[in-house]
């Protein structure tokens, strides 16, 4: 079950198409989805996160905890809302469509896709774009 909470007054729109998009996400790579919550929240509270699990001292705009079994996609994806509207000036996309990218960018590192080197950005930029055509309608 795909459950989406708010530590803002973020609240997302659509969540039951968006439920349904991400779950034929995860088909597509061959999980399914099990207990999954994505968190939205601002650029603190993300920083915090970032400090105390992860020991790094910077902002980002998705952090994913994976609790994965086997092909069952199971974890909390912690998204900043702030970071997600900056992101969607810099990169000319809205805020909608910047919101389902980061979605599924969790998505995808819970099943099995880094972003590390050059070539796994490249993939998982692929991933994210083919991702987002199959739901452009919230967006357009």
């Amino acid at each position: 079950m795909i459950e989406f909470f708010s530590e803002t007054s973020f609240q997302l729109d659509h969540a039951n198409a968006i439920s349904t998009w991400l779950a034929d996400a995860a088909n597509e790579e061959g999980c399914t989805i099990g207990d999954l919550d994505f968190v939205f929240c601002d650029d603190a509270f993300l920083h915090q996160i970032n400090l105390e699990f992860l020991n790094h001292d910077t902002f980002t705009d998705v952090i994913t905890f994976d609790y994965s079994l086997g092909n069952q996609l199971n974890g909390e994806i912690y998204i900043s809302i702030d970071r997600v509207a900056e992101n969607a000036l810099n990169f000319k996309a809205s805020f909608m469509e910047e919101v389902c990218r980061v979605m599924v960018h969790g998505l995808l590192h819970l099943c099995g896709y880094q972003d590390k080197s050059a070539e796994q950005i490249s993939t998982m930029r692929v991933k994210e774009d083919q991702n987002l055509a199959r739901i452009s309608f919230l967006f357009a």
